[in-house]
């Protein structure tokens, strides 16, 4: 009975361990999202939010003119420690939620393999998680990005952003705007993002007869950003809905009452068009965005031992 307590100690100890792990490595990920994406996502927030710019080279272009080098990591703050917290969360989440179903498999089946349907699922919930951080911080990188710039700013700051939109729409309704859609693109997003790394893994594993840890660090950075072109595929129409909402007015200057409102009047508007405005900048920003992530992940993975 002692040396069962024991073992249980030091499983829980290896457990926490194991946590403490991925939310670290997934911090740093974080931080290499942010940092190389910021300049793509305000053009897509730019393109998917005003119809002033005909394509995304002109909205750069206008950018750069208009408001400076500096107007591309507009808001930059927010994500550089939000998205850090995001992307540790769901990197924690995604491997809790695979070792609890490695776990079920190998009471059910004595085989702890997952299928591409549980790795989707994982993910899922690691994007569900998640999207309590997400929801508020993009919410408030969103105002801050579409803003106008000089004399019509709306907001000086973050934290200034966070106190308006709280005293217009109350604590949770101002900064969860947008949060049921918040919620399915993240799952979405992030149960195809890493179904479709764990695929590419195991398929080049299985080819090449060798263990995942021996994959090239290229071949990872490949294949997270060709993981990350399969999450905005498969997930951007819901992006677009969340982005409208995030930048709507308040009050009598309110567009959208629901998501389901807002899908509608886009489609009236827009046509099916209107839900992929901004696609071209933010694929772009996606393959060195996602193969960053996922190689400082694997990086901060095997320097934390």
């Amino acid at each position: 009975m002692e040396t069962e307590v024991i073992d249980k100690m030091d499983q829980g100890g290896d457990g926490a361990l194991r946590t403490v792990k991925d939310l670290t490595a997934g911090a740093a990920g974080g931080i290499a999202q942010v940092l190389l994406g910021q300049p793509f996502d305000i053009v897509k927030v730019r393109l998917q939010t005003t119809t002033q710019y005909k394509s995304a080279l002109e909205c750069a272009t206008q950018i750069f003119k208009k408001e400076g080098p500096s107007a591309f990591y507009k808001g930059t703050l927010t994500p550089l420690i939000g998205i850090g917290a995001c992307v540790s969360v769901q990197f924690g989440a995604y491997h809790e939620a695979r070792r609890r179903l490695e776990e079920l498999n190998k009471k059910k089946y004595a085989n702890p393999a997952l299928s591409y349907s549980q790795y989707y699922l994982a993910g899922s919930f690691a994007g569900v998680t998640n999207s309590v951080l997400s929801g508020p911080i993009e919410h408030v990188r969103i105002r801050l990005q579409a803003q106008p710039h000089g004399a019509g700013r709306l907001y000086s700051g973050p934290l200034d952003c966070v106190s308006k939109l709280a005293a217009q729409g109350g604590a949770l309704r101002g900064l969860y705007r947008g949060q049921a859609v918040t919620v399915i693109r993240e799952a979405q997003a992030y149960g195809a993002w890493f179904a479709a790394f764990e695929f590419m893994m195991n398929q080049d594993a299985k080819r090449n007869s060798i263990k995942r840890e021996d994959i090239s660090k290229g071949k990872i950075a490949m294949y997270g950003g060709l993981a990350g072109e399969v999450l905005w595929l498969s997930s951007y129409p819901f992006d677009v809905i969340k982005s409208k909402m995030q930048t709507d007015g308040f009050g009598a200057q309110q567009k959208f009452s629901t998501m389901r409102d807002c899908f509608k009047k886009t489609y009236a508007l827009e046509g099916l068009g209107g839900f992929w405005k901004g696609i071209g900048p933010t694929l772009l920003r996606a393959m060195p965005v996602s193969a960053g992530t996922f190689l400082t992940v694997e990086l901060a993975m095997q320097a934390l031992g």
